[in-house]
């Protein structure tokens, strides 16, 4: 009987988990009583002071930040808070910079990633998420606007859905210890390989969000994981020939296994990932992350990529399934006439974990599809269904709409060996 074939997980294999390296980093710590002392005791709040500073180096090399000017720019450890993992730092960071007194929606880009709305529920906002479609740059920014002000105008009157809710109209006081304020709204996203269109938002679309935000006081929170995780679509191709990576807006994060929790920012008697600090920094600062990210993950997901859009192409896209993905980032930036030059001979890159189709109008919705294919195949996918933004009826409606996301499905290539992807689109 064949083994389930699971195209939904959105997991690392087991035999690309870092166990190695975090094997050798373990006597560094343990072996003397000075260190495992400090690793077994509460650490700063803000987290391990030089593993803050060794991210930030790692950010620096990465990104080649640069000022307005032009001058290039070092980001400070200041700017770095470890915290223990992206989902519970994406909680600390909703109850740290938003109020259910105050504050008056949480906007996520959809199709969503599933595990966010939840979390968002958690922090008070229950019946006040809303989806905002992403557009062929990555997010519709005249529909956020104007359904924005359409919930300040309610806020204000005291009418409608919105203004029903009693929200308070000034901002209440800082919360917590350190300097602080509250939003009037939330937007999430994942701007580069996204969870789960696998879209990347343009350098435009980038900027557009910021002035945006400033402009209408949202709280911008990008859950961009996966950026660090490219290739060129063209086989034979190597990766030193990709452009420059798209810059962060600012995010919470995850950089290694779902099991070592790091990344974001949170409060208590000491920093909640502490221990698992001081074993990253070992891996950061000998450079062993950056030797399993390029020698490791991107050459084995590299050639997962490739045999799942081989068998996609052979046995899919000729009953109508359309590969729905966006323009690739290469392509937004060239628009941009200010990095058009720099950017003409660069090659496409792809990346992340997934890949997103839209099934043809005569077949059933996705959802369908996936109780057939998980009954009868042993095969598992994420579906249209799954992304919608919880209690929000107007993205139900648009789910269902022609070529709504209703008929989207959605595939990882991080799971399973080649075979398995092709064997599971056969």
């Amino acid at each position: 009987m064949r083994a389930p074939i699971d195209l939904q997980l959105g997991w690392p294999s087991t035999t690309l988990h870092p166990t190695a390296p975090l094997l050798a980093a373990a006597p560094a710590i343990l072996s003397s009583p000075t260190t495992s002392a400090a690793a077994l005791n509460y650490g700063p709040g803000h987290g391990h002071e030089p593993l803050r500073a060794a991210i930030a180096r790692w950010l620096t090399s990465a990104y080649a930040p640069a000022t307005a000017s032009g001058a290039a720019y070092a980001i400070p450890a200041s700017r770095v808070l470890v915290g223990n993992g992206a989902s519970a730092t994406l909680l600390s960071a909703a109850l740290r910079f938003a109020d259910a007194r105050y504050t008056r929606c949480v906007w996520m880009v959809e199709p969503t990633y599933f595990l966010a709305s939840p979390i968002f529920a958690d922090a008070g906002f229950e019946g006040r998420l809303r989806g905002v479609p992403e557009d062929a740059e990555g997010i519709d920014l005249a529909f956020l606007r104007a359904a924005v002000e359409r919930v300040e105008r309610e806020v204000a009157a005291g009418t409608g859905e919105w203004g029903r809710l009693g929200l308070r109209s000034e901002e209440p006081e800082r919360k917590g210890l350190g300097p602080c304020r509250v939003y009037r709204h939330v937007l999430y996203m994942v701007p580069t390989w996204s969870n789960p269109s696998a879209k990347t938002m343009s350098l435009r679309r980038r900027e557009e969000v910021v002035r945006l935000a400033r402009e209408l006081d949202v709280l911008v929170v990008t859950d961009d994981v996966y950026d660090v995780l490219r290739w060129p679509v063209e086989e034979g191709v190597g990766v030193e020939a990709l452009g420059p990576l798209p810059p962060r807006i600012v995010d919470v994060d995850r950089v290694l296994d779902g099991g070592v929790k790091d990344g974001g920012s949170t409060r208590s008697g000491g920093n909640p990932a502490h221990f698992s600090s001081m074993f990253i920094h070992q891996l950061i600062s000998t450079g062993a992350l950056q030797k399993h990210i390029s020698t490791v993950l991107v050459p084995t997901y590299q050639r997962r990529y490739h045999a799942l859009l081989k068998a996609i192409k052979d046995h899919l896209v000729p009953l109508g399934v359309v590969i729905d993905t966006g323009k690739p980032y290469e392509t937004s930036l060239s628009s941009n006439s200010q990095a058009s030059n720099a950017v003409s001979k660069q090659p496409d890159s792809a990346g992340g974990f997934f890949t997103y189709l839209m099934l043809p109008p005569d077949l059933p919705p996705a959802g369908k599809l996936a109780a057939v294919a998980r009954e009868k195949h042993k095969v598992k996918f994420a579906f249209g269904d799954m992304f919608r933004i919880e209690g929000d009826p107007g993205s139900a409606d648009r789910a269902k709409e022609k070529g709504g996301f209703e008929m989207g499905i959605r595939l990882c290539w991080a799971w399973h060996e080649e075979e398995e992807l092709a064997e599971g689109n056969a």
